[in-house]
């Protein structure tokens, strides 16, 4: 490993002929920056490593959750411990605005969260985000294309209150397109063309994915002209496809050429692996006999539809019982549309409002992150170095599952 000095930082990197100038092993820093040779357009700019194979792998991919599947070679002591310590962040020299990666943004005590579309999944996470978020939101900005309908949330949102203690909770105000991203976290939450509950329509999900796709690649073109800083969360479905096709859309110039000039990989983040999680422990307890073990043990990966994998346990992976589990929590939304309803409430909740608080306050939660081009659901969190995903010694047949899910959702987009 060589150690260099850029602009008064402590870098280091496999590569000993990078035009910085070279230090010894250094005995501390406050951080340590890790300089990566990885695909601009696919690999994240930056990231917190969470084991050192995240960042000795040639290119980015489903295998960064996966120890066993990264390059088992010793680093040197000193990285190791600034990895075991989260005191690392990976940049990635081949991106255009890498410069800027060497100081991450400094944390806010609280954060302004702007929402787009107040429908049945909008509304009902606004009423979470308002009642649960007074620790880490400062307020929250809403829009709909329906003046109406930004105007009766404004009224209803308000109206939720303590007695006697009326700046608990964040204020909530009517915001216009144009004032969208001036935010730290913008919530895409806009779906045209739901199937109507008794459609027949088995896939919902990928249902909406072309009408969806143009509304998002839409805003993510206003947040590359806005020189948007803060994080994209994608909670209308389908999920995955659409944080790529808002990723690609905002580093796309005007000839159609990418550019990596818009939002970073890192910027964009899928929220829909928390109600699927969700419903494994739901499962899980109607049949404790048979799949308890999730409950302590277990784990969700891969997309917000049916590429979804479920894990009955990391430690003891029985993939029979895996498969079937993963099957009850897939159809978990068809089950509420069979007795006549739109299944929104869990999403908005599960995989909305407690994933984006549990985001701000950087603690684990569920969430699709980009590796090696397709966004990743997985065990994930935003720390003041970056963003960090979970890496476990994962068994074979799991793994090959989580594959098969990258592979599906590469064919997407």
């Amino acid at each position: 490993m060589f150690y260099y000095s850029v602009d008064g930082r402590i870098c280091c990197s496999p590569n000993g002929e990078l035009p910085y100038e070279k230090i010894a092993c250094p005995t501390r820093a406050d951080a340590l920056f890790y300089l990566m040779d990885r695909s601009a357009q696919n690999s994240r700019a930056s990231f917190s490593p969470t084991c050192a194979g995240q960042l000795l792998a040639e290119s980015e991919n489903a295998s960064a959750l996966n120890s066993t599947a990264l390059p088992q070679d010793e680093t040197d002591a000193f990285l190791a411990e600034y990895i075991a310590a989260d005191k690392v962040r990976a940049i990635n020299l081949n991106h255009p605005r890498f410069t800027e990666l060497f100081t991450p943004a400094a944390p806010k005590r609280k954060a302004r969260i702007n929402i787009l579309a107040l429908g049945d999944v909008g509304g009902t996470m606004l009423t979470g985000l308002r009642l649960l978020g007074g620790d880490v939101v400062d307020s929250i900005g809403i829009c709909d294309l329906s003046p109406a309908m930004s105007a009766r949330w404004e009224i209803e949102a308000n109206q939720i209150n303590y007695p006697w203690n009326y700046d608990s909770l964040p204020p909530v105000e009517v915001v216009t397109p144009e004032q969208l991203f001036d935010c730290d976290l913008f919530v895409f939450v806009a779906s045209k063309g739901i199937p109507p509950v008794g459609s027949g329509i088995k896939d919902v999900r990928m249902a909406q994915f072309e009408t969806n796709r143009k509304i998002a690649e839409h805003y993510a073109r206003m947040a590359r002209e806005a020189h948007f800083k803060g994080l994209w969360c994608q909670v209308s479905d389908p999920i995955d496809p659409l944080a790529k096709s808002a990723y690609l859309a905002s580093n796309t110039d005007e000839n159609g050429v990418f550019d990596g000039k818009g939002l970073l990989p890192e910027q964009i983040q899928g929220f829909g692996l928390g109600v699927m999680n969700a419903r494994a422990a739901y499962y899980a307890k109607k049949d404790e006999a048979r799949f308890g073990q999730f409950l302590t043990e277990g784990r969700a990966f891969g997309p917000h539809g049916k590429e979804l994998v479920i894990a009955d346990s990391i430690l003891h992976y029985n993939d029979t019982l895996s498969c079937e589990l993963t099957e009850k929590v897939v159809t978990a939304n068809l089950a509420v549309r069979e007795l006549g309803f739109k299944p929104y409430v869990a999403p908005a909740m599960s995989s909305g409002a407690i994933s984006l608080l549990l985001t701000l306050r950087g603690e684990w939660h569920y969430g699709s992150v980009f590796l090696g081009g397709a966004f990743m659901g997985c065990k994930t969190r935003m720390t003041a170095m970056g963003q960090q995903t979970e890496c476990l010694p994962l068994p074979d047949a799991l793994y090959a599952r989580i594959q098969a899910a990258e592979a599906a959702l590469h064919a997407i987009v």
